[in-house]
């Protein structure tokens, strides 16, 4: 009798923001790789940016109706019963039509409803958790994942233990090299090579305590002779605009050229997303964290006090920023510090992370193979 080979489904939930699509399409785009054979779909949610970025990086998707509860009472809350059983219903009928050979969910809204029914079929699950301190969504998907890829030590507290994988965060490929690209970032950037240049992220959006910062010090940094590659993210662009005039700043809506920028830089002020985290440290540059205090389960924080617990970075809470002078001028002044920050947070890095998650993926590809 003859067998037409099974073709292998892969089907992949994430999004929100930038820091759930990248993981999931570096995800996509190693198992793509290995199977190239391979159908890959896309589930996100409606109206988010995942819907337009996932198409661009070549993959098809699809959008449930269904966003997260907010802290107050809202409409959007009153609506979300009705939008949770909206997306278990469709997600069901995603399932049901592209029969997946196995499901990864790297976090986000639509995650959540897939992977649980998912589940409920038997179809392996795989969790990629960013942070060190996972959401409720992916606490509950948990008990019925077959697998879950972190890029934090202790997560034992809130995963059944002998589920974890410890990977790492997927990171830019053009982030290995960077310790080759200094010349070719100071030329890129047009600066002054007798200079120290300060690296400020604030997202792709922005931040705006962190632009306040650096508007109400620049003249102070300028007296320490630092020159400033300013991220303002693309709310904020047009209000500091203005200072591109002035020697030694220079802002940008968006930073295109990352490897370059990291390359470019001596001291980097940053939020403290994973995915930012998981990037500093390939990057070995002494970093000071203010962590946003507006995301759930304050996750920045966490994420950033487990770098700063190994003597790796510096943090700033948002509400302390008057003492931004005193911090870092003594770490301006302080070479050894320098390097202690810099040596420490590059013995974190774990730059195999994409293969790693691939790997256990395709251990449940062949599982389901096999049965």
């Amino acid at each position: 009798m003859y067998y037409m080979k099974q073709s292998i489904n892969i089907l992949v939930s994430g999004g929100g923001t930038g820091g759930h699509i990248y993981p999931a399409v570096a995800i996509a785009n190693e198992l793509k790789k290995r199977y190239p054979d391979a159908n890959f779909l896309f589930v996100g949610a409606k109206d988010r940016m995942e819907m337009e970025k996932v198409p661009q990086e070549g993959y098809d998707i699809k959008g449930l109706w269904i966003t997260g509860i907010q802290r107050k009472l809202t409409l959007t809350n009153l609506l979300f019963p009705f939008k949770l059983i909206s997306s278990l219903w469709n997600a069901n009928k995603i399932i049901n039509k592209f029969n997946p050979n196995v499901v990864i969910g790297t976090g986000g809204f639509a995650s959540g409803p897939t992977l649980y029914v998912a589940a409920l079929k038997n179809i392996p699950t795989l969790i990629q958790e960013q942070n060190s301190y996972p959401g409720i969504t992916n606490k509950l998907l948990a008990k019925k994942a077959k697998a879950i890829c972190v890029a934090y030590d202790g997560l034992e507290r809130f995963f059944p233990k002998e589920k974890i994988i410890k990977t790492g965060n997927p990171v830019r490929q053009d982030l290995f090299e960077i310790s080759n690209k200094r010349k070719e970032a100071q030329k890129f950037f047009n600066l002054d090579t007798s200079k120290k240049t300060l690296l400020v992220l604030g997202g792709s959006l922005g931040a705006r305590a962190i632009n306040n910062l650096i508007e109400s010090n620049l003249d102070w940094l300028i007296d320490q002779n630092i020159q400033l590659i300013w991220q303002t993210g693309k709310l904020y662009i047009k209000e500091y605009k203005k200072y591109d005039t002035r020697d030694n700043i220079q802002t940008h809506a968006f930073l295109n050229k990352m490897d370059l920028a990291y390359a470019a830089s001596d001291f980097i002020i940053s939020r403290a997303g994973a995915g930012s985290i998981s990037e500093l440290c390939m990057v070995g540059k002494p970093v000071v964290f203010v962590p946003s205090p507006n995301v759930s389960e304050d996750h920045q924080t966490k994420n950033a006090m487990a770098i700063v617990k190994k003597n790796a970075a510096i943090l700033i809470h948002e509400k302390e920023l008057d003492s931004f002078q005193t911090i870092f001028g003594k770490l301006l002044n302080d070479t050894k510090e320098q390097k202690r920050l810099s040596k420490n947070i590059k013995t974190l890095e774990l730059p195999k992370a994409t293969q790693r998650i691939a790997d256990k993926v395709a251990e449940l590809i062949s599982e389901v193979q096999t049965i």
